[in-house]
């Protein structure tokens, strides 16, 4: 006989992760594969403008003198150009909610040492992939977006104060 109760997930969890899946901001992702630079000094790169907003992360990578910026900005703009064209959304309020650098194949090479010997160099490959997301609720371009200052004190209940004016 199966025991039953453990084994997958409950109607209630499910219209959880519905619910999470419908708040879930839009995304764009952008992935550079086999970029030939090291996963480590790639890696030293992306900490720079991961969580940043995008336009900001792309003026930190121009002037960043690290060799593996030109790569990861080219990414970044990639996505960027995802989000705009592909998803509709406005380039302002892009921001990189996920960046990260996987290692790629290690290409093998040999240099003749002495006495006969030989030491194996390797190259190193790197995976790099950026993700951006919108930090307003989805609105094409041109559309006013939820959210300003304007709709909040327009919600706000009439009877009472708020704190802004204090209690008179």
């Amino acid at each position: 006989m199966r025991d039953t109760r453990t084994r997958g997930k409950g109607v209630a969890d499910m219209a959880n992760d519905a619910a999470s899946a419908a708040e879930e901001l839009p995304r764009a992702v952008a992935r550079a594969r086999y970029v030939h630079m090291t996963p480590m000094k790639t890696r030293r790169v992306v900490d720079l403008i991961r969580g940043r907003n995008a336009r900001e992360a792309l003026a930190v990578l121009q002037f960043a003198p690290q060799a593996a910026s030109g790569p990861v900005a080219k990414v970044l703009a990639s996505a960027m150009a995802n989000a705009e064209n592909n998803l509709e959304l406005d380039p302002e309020t892009l921001w990189i909610s996920a960046a990260y650098v996987d290692e790629g194949p290690t290409l093998k090479r040999f240099r003749p040492r002495a006495q006969g010997r030989t030491y194996r160099i390797r190259k190193r490959t790197s995976h790099i992939t950026i993700e951006v997301e919108s930090l307003l609720p989805t609105t094409p371009k041109g559309g006013t977006a939820r959210g300003r200052k304007g709709d909040a004190q327009a919600a706000a209940p009439k009877g009472r104060a708020s704190k802004k004016e204090g209690a008179r």
